[in-house]
């Protein structure tokens, strides 16, 4: 009688570790499916919200823009033919990179392409060009974005000698690196993995977060009428100005679409540094130490501290072509 008690027993707790086990299993597949669903899934409908004003790649991280009238947009960023959106970077001799953060001069150089060359230049420096199409035949080493490392392909002793002199009045000093890949190789940051909609395929090239980000015009013109001496949006170095939406609705998007073919999630709000502080034109910091001052006076998130927000991180999730005046559609 015993061993049928017993047995019993255990019978039952078996059918309950299998109940509890199952409740688990599916607890965690529901899980998984949502955020699937939240991070890959668009919306069948959409609103319109307004129009793209401004096309905008930044081939070297940190230097000068290449605005163009039309783009494909990749995993990695925009992209056409060999000029992808920060796919160069400046760094020193150990690995790390520099910005225009510490190095305010970097937004004065120039990239530009044509065929197979990238042409820099820069105030009092003899233009110098670099061959793309050379760089993908050549073993990358390991350098480093934000304490993280990423393989990247050394441009050679002539940029090199560039950088350094313009940059530190240097014979050495600084390199200049190229991404080689196709695809993002970096985790999200630490500091980003509070959002659950912060994927490692949206980290691109070599960006500070995401492959995209975007800023709304009427958040611009919010901002200037608080300061003395207006801002560009180039302060804000986005990839896409989008006019139509009041000033801040970005904050509350989850999906875009621009176009009839481009769609990203957004993945976070884009918070500002120094940076913003450097004057695109002129490369010299602000005495006043605006725009951010100004900023962290009333777009300060509680989850993000004392780190104001301007404009919104994107990830792809459709690929495709997109234009100026192409109308830039939301999630409902």
């Amino acid at each position: 009688m015993t061993s049928l008690i017993q047995g019993a027993d255990k019978t039952r707790l078996s059918i309950y570790i299998a109940a509890g086990v199952g409740v688990v299993t599916a607890s965690s597949l529901a899980y998984f499916y949502k955020r699937y669903r939240d991070n890959y899934i668009p919306p069948k409908e959409w609103k319109k919200v307004g129009e793209l004003t401004d096309l905008i790649c930044y081939p070297v991280k940190s230097c000068g823009p290449v605005r163009v009238n039309s783009i494909h947009c990749s995993k990695i960023g925009l992209e056409s033919n060999l000029m992808r959106d920060r796919i160069f970077m400046v760094v020193r001799t150990d690995g790390e990179f520099i910005t225009g953060r510490q190095h305010p001069k970097m937004v004065l150089v120039q990239p530009s392409f044509q065929g197979n060359i990238m042409k820099l230049s820069a105030p009092g420096m003899i233009d110098v060009e670099v061959d793309v199409e050379r760089l993908k035949k050549l073993s990358p080493i390991t350098t480093r974005v934000w304490d993280q490392p990423v393989k990247t392909v050394d441009c050679g002793e002539e940029v090199a000698r560039w950088f350094s002199r313009y940059i530190l009045a240097e014979d050495f000093g600084l390199r200049l690196m190229y991404y080689p890949h196709d695809e993002a190789t970096r985790d999200v940051k630490p500091v980003n993995k509070m959002y659950s909609s912060m994927l490692k395929e949206d980290t691109g090239a070599l960006h500070d977060a995401t492959s995209f980000m975007l800023l709304n015009e009427s958040s611009i013109a919010d901002l200037n009428t608080r300061l003395q001496n207006p801002v560009s949006v180039l302060n804000f170095r986005p990839n896409f100005l989008v006019k139509g939406p009041a000033a801040f609705e970005e904050d509350n998007w989850k999906w875009v679409k621009i176009g009839e073919e481009v769609i990203f999630r957004c993945n976070k709000p884009c918070t500002r540094c120094i940076f913003t502080n450097v004057d695109p034109e002129t490369a010299k910091r602000s005495p006043d130490g605006n725009p951010l001052s100004t900023l962290k006076g009333y777009r300060q998130f509680s989850r993000l501290g004392k780190t104001p927000v301007m404009g919104v991180h994107l990830g792809l999730r459709q690929s495709g072509i997109m234009s100026l005046g192409d109308f830039v559609y939301i999630g409902v």
